[in-house]
């Protein structure tokens, strides 16, 4: 009787292993399914995320419509994603110039995306300005800049291809936003006051469309780790976290996210994640560490 019950584990462990991968392969499948042949629009195609972004949509069968304010980068795009692409799988991208610190251009801009493929299945809103500096030293310009990268071109956009998503009675509309859009902290005033607005600007925009079958998400994650993974990492700064999401982790959270149909990702390390819940329930005791660390440099940027 001692055999069988030497062997339950390692068969328990190899069922468990083969459960995984199945279950792995399934989700694989699903992931290519569920985008193949929608129309999915990417802003800043060009940067870590979006280039990521662009990938796996890219090998799911998904139609393109890959904007960034480089159309040489844009092209270089292209490219990577073409070359040796089995044609008979994949879609060859669109490409459209977009810069949302040119707002004027945006009627034009919508206009051409739409007229792509006459419909937007999916859209991420990958645009993204980021600032650090003590409050009086922005200027206005540079506040109204960081405005219209990180909360009026995005809401516009969104308007914009929103009357054919209505239309037709389907669609997903993705805010990339960031942890700072969920809890302020010193140095990031306009940084946070945008993506403050973002993330209330979707969060209304969720509700109001719900009745019409477009789903509305936003990812809110910490600080993005550019850095390749072939570069020697610099020698950590003392007292500093080490943490960052790679744009591979948070392009793979996005994919996931349009899958699932998830409405809130939180992609954050557990520092944020309970300033979070400190901020909620204890909001006096939030502020006054927040305050206090201020004079301490490392202290603030563990609040990444």
């Amino acid at each position: 009787m001692a055999l069988p019950s030497v062997m339950m584990l390692p068969t328990l462990i190899v069922l468990a292993a083969g459960i995984y991968y199945i279950y792995n392969e399934i989700l694989q499948y699903l992931s290519k399914s569920t985008v193949k042949n929608k129309v999915v629009v990417i802003t800043d195609a060009v940067s870590g995320v979006g280039t990521e972004c662009a990938r796996l949509f890219h090998q799911g069968g998904a139609r393109l419509i890959l904007c960034g304010t480089s159309w040489d980068k844009m092209e270089s795009l292209y490219d990577t994603l073409t070359n040796g692409a089995d044609p008979t799988v994949t879609f060859p991208p669109k490409l459209v110039l977009l810069d949302f610190t040119d707002m004027d251009s945006m009627p034009e801009v919508v206009t051409e995306v739409v007229e792509c493929y006459g419909c937007v299945d999916v859209l991420v809103c990958n645009s993204s300005m980021k600032l650090k500096a003590p409050v009086h030293s922005i200027s206005l310009e540079l506040d109204r800049n960081i405005m219209d990268v990180n909360y009026f071109g995005p809401s516009t956009l969104a308007k914009g291809v929103l009357p054919a998503m209505i239309s037709r009675r389907s669609g997903h509309i993705l805010l990339v936003n960031s942890i700072h859009g969920r809890l302020a902290v010193p140095f990031r005033t306009s940084y946070s006051a945008s993506k403050h607005a973002a993330q209330a600007f979707f969060d209304c925009l969720r509700a109001e469309v719900e009745e019409f079958g477009i789903l509305v998400s936003t990812i809110s994650h910490t600080f993005i780790n550019a850095t390749p993974p072939s570069t020697p990492p610099a020698p950590p700064q003392k007292g500093l976290p080490t943490y960052g999401v790679q744009p591979v982790i948070l392009a793979n959270e996005i994919v996931r996210t349009v899958n699932r149909k998830n409405r809130e990702v939180l992609l954050a390390h557990p520092i944020p994640r309970i300033a979070l819940y400190v901020h909620s329930f204890f909001p006096s005791l939030f502020f006054a560490v927040v305050a206090a660390g201020v004079k301490d440099t490392a202290m603030a940027e563990q609040m990444l």
